[in-house]
């Protein structure tokens, strides 16, 4: 029987398998994200690259269960689904648009990626560091899986820093090309005056 489903021994979990499981619960909110993120984006290199990611953070997630299971410390099923719900729910977020996917999706989900990118690679530190007293953590994992978390964060920067940039020059662009509502205003009022004093004054 595989460790990590092994049935409950009626012991109160410790306070490293909550930890453990709330990473659990994360990784299965990313994967999530990530997948439904290259779905919105497929057929262009921001899909490409969300696809890889979502592949990498799958395999990340499996490589946590094997920690898990060689702590000895069981999947909390109703815990692990608690991420896949908080991905579903964080799709009701303001964006600016309440039918259709904003632009400016893309840039929160990037960023909400890349933080949890980033407590992924706490995790993975905080196994490092309990490796020094506990034999039974692959430590050469470990660094794999912190080196790959690394990774990951400067590509999701980059993507992030890059669709943000692109955005808002785009919406900066469009406001100086459309002139604002004041200046149309005071421009019509400046057309109308001279069209009632024109030809009476003259």
């Amino acid at each position: 029987m595989n460790r990590s489903h092994r049935p409950p021994t009626g012991r109160a979990p410790t306070f490293l398998a909550i930890y453990l499981n709330d990473h659990l619960a994360a990784a299965n909110g990313g994967v999530e994200l990530l997948r439904r993120a290259a779905a919105a984006q497929r057929g262009g290199t921001l899909g490409t690259s969300l696809e890889s990611l979502a592949e990498q953070v799958a395999a990340d997630r499996e490589s946590l269960r094997t920690l898990m299971a060689d702590l000895d410390v069981p999947v909390m099923r109703a815990r692990a689904a608690l991420g896949r719900l908080a991905e579903k729910v964080g799709r009701l977020k303001l964006n600016g648009r309440v039918l259709s996917r904003s632009p400016l999706s893309d840039v929160l989900e990037l960023e909400a990626m890349r933080l949890g990118v980033e407590g992924k690679a706490a995790s993975w530190r905080s196994l490092r560091s309990l490796a020094r007293t506990d034999p039974r953590i692959d430590t050469a994992l470990i660094e794999e899986l912190l080196r790959r978390a690394e990774q990951q964060i400067r590509t999701l920067e980059a993507l992030r820093s890059a669709c943000a940039s692109q955005l808002f020059a785009q919406e900066d662009r469009g406001r100086a090309a459309t002139p604002h509502a004041a200046d149309v205003v005071r421009r019509r009022g400046r057309h109308g005056l001279h069209g009632l004093h024109g030809p009476s004054g003259a």
